[in-house]
């Protein structure tokens, strides 16, 4: 399931993240990829040693915990706190998967990737987002403060940059379900009785989905 969310960041959400990365303390972005991404990662993260990056990261943090959509579709059982990510012109990542394990204290599995997109689309050329799944290639290129979520377990890259600056703010989640396509049933579930809830009120047919929903979560939930 590869969802996108508008709006996770507000103007002025954004307008304090860039007050934040008005600071040149960006580092190889290597020193956080792992054995084999380091061959195809070529871009600069945000140092994470200063207060305006703690702002920075904190202020992305909180809109991403706090979004009730992307709660609602992935039930986030521990947030990764988001690394952010500078590309210029000739910088790109190249295919890869994410580490299947982050982290020391506690350590998560990554079930759920996400960039928060936080550069305006029209002042960069190039830089999508390319998400490879076996329902095929899809590319994403969204306004600033919107951000899309995907499989930790799928390739994806970052095509090269062009011009202007791509600034992203990219984190990690470990779910409550464990299994992509029973979050989707789930997910499916709870559109479905909200759907019927708006139409009809609290019906029998509600409370049957509103039943299967609670009880396929106590199943599946991995606490």
């Amino acid at each position: 399931m590869i969802l996108t969310f508008d709006d996770v960041l507000k103007a002025d959400d954004i307008a304090r993240i860039a007050d934040c990365l008005k600071s040149e303390d960006f580092v190889d972005g290597k020193l956080t990829a792992g054995w084999h991404a380091k061959l195809v990662k070529n871009n600069t993260q945000l140092a994470a040693n200063d207060e305006r990056t703690k702002s920075a990261l904190t202020i992305a943090n909180e809109a991403i915990a706090k979004h009730t959509e992307f709660n609602r579709a992935f039930k986030p059982k521990t947030l990764r706190r988001p690394m952010i990510s500078r590309y210029v012109p000739g910088m790109s990542y190249g295919a890869h998967v994410d580490d299947p394990l982050m982290g020391a204290n506690p350590i998560i599995r990554t079930d759920i990737s996400m960039t928060l997109f936080l550069s305006d689309p029209a002042t960069y050329e190039g830089g999508e987002l390319v998400i490879e799944s076996t329902f095929g290639t899809r590319s994403f290129k969204l306004a600033a403060g919107a951000m899309v979520v995907y499989p930790s377990t799928t390739l994806h890259r970052v095509e090269p940059l062009s011009s202007g600056i791509r600034l992203a703010a990219v984190s990690w989640a470990q779910c409550v379900v464990a299994d992509p396509f029973k979050r989707e049933i789930i997910y499916d579930l709870d559109n479905a009785r909200r759907g019927v809830f708006k139409v009809q009120g609290k019906t029998a047919e509600f409370d049957l989905i509103s039943k299967s929903h609670a009880n396929l979560m106590r199943m599946w939930a991995d606490l």
